[in-house]
């Protein structure tokens, strides 16, 4: 058989690990947090509408998403942006609409994040993202990555804005703390399920903080450069990133075409 022969088994419906995907990642939550303010806010729209909308219209995608039964970037990254920006509406409708502390909202998302971890693996004896080929486990695991991006939100704004520490210095802490991670994965050879999700879920609090840095106005601390620029940029560089892995996937082949290579 030879090396251009794809398994006629299940495939992942989710990602590899590699550079693309922490790039995209990273901005699609650095978008996330600026889409979110810019619908809610600058376009008038209000969080309860925003959120409304929003909701409707990731879970259109997520229903795309679970139609697939492989991976598809377009798909699967139109699905990440917009449950980025879900995340971020959640949490800012707690704090702002219901007055929840950040703190209470950090807590309660991380025991929601923790029950979903609990109960995946309980069920499915895995956390890995190496084998998302059933619904359930693809329901997980988009649960899962609901609430990173809504703690993460919480977090973020809990140490840039409670604690005053500000976004740069807030982004450096995360960047600060991913490197730790990465350190423990390459050096130490730690867990590479547990160093993935503890990866994923600081992300978002440094893409958050960029993002308010880029987008915030100088005055509160930003550059000033205000949400919709902030938000195209990053739109187009994910979008860019997305054709490129598109174009460069290998063709699949057919079982019939497998036949004759073998």
């Amino acid at each position: 058989m030879t090396a251009n022969t794809v398994s006629a088994g299940p495939k992942n419906r989710v990602p590899d690990v590699t550079i693309e995907f922490w790039l995209i990642k990273l901005m699609a939550v650095t978008m996330g947090e600026t889409a979110a303010d810019y619908l809610a806010v600058n376009l008038g729209l209000g969080l309860a509408t925003t959120s409304v909308v929003m909701s409707a219209i990731l879970a259109a995608a997520l229903l795309m998403q679970f139609a697939q039964r492989r991976y598809v970037p377009s798909v699967y990254w139109t699905a990440v942006v917009l449950i980025s920006i879900v995340g971020t509406l959640v949490t800012d409708n707690l704090v702002d609409n219901f007055g929840v502390a950040l703190e209470t909202t950090a807590i309660a998302f991380t025991v929601l994040l923790a029950v979903t971890f609990a109960v995946w693996y309980a069920t499915e004896r895995t956390l890995s993202i190496h084998s998302i080929f059933t619904l359930r486990r693809e329901i997980f695991y988009w649960l899962a990555i609901l609430f990173t991006f809504a703690l993460g939100t919480a977090v973020g704004d809990l140490v840039a804005e409670v604690l005053a520490i500000g976004y740069l210095e807030t982004g450096l802490l995360f960047g600060a703390i991913i490197a730790v991670i990465a350190v423990g994965y390459y050096a130490l050879k730690l867990d590479p399920i547990l160093t993935f999700w503890l990866a994923y879920i600081f992300t978002r609090p440094l893409g958050a903080s960029f993002g308010d840095l880029l987008s915030q106005p100088v005055e509160y601390g930003g550059l000033g450069f205000g949400t919709i620029a902030t938000s195209l940029m990053f739109l187009v560089a994910i979008v860019t990133l997305v054709i490129y892995l598109t174009a460069s996937r290998q063709p699949e082949v057919t079982d019939l075409e497998s036949q004759h290579q073998m």
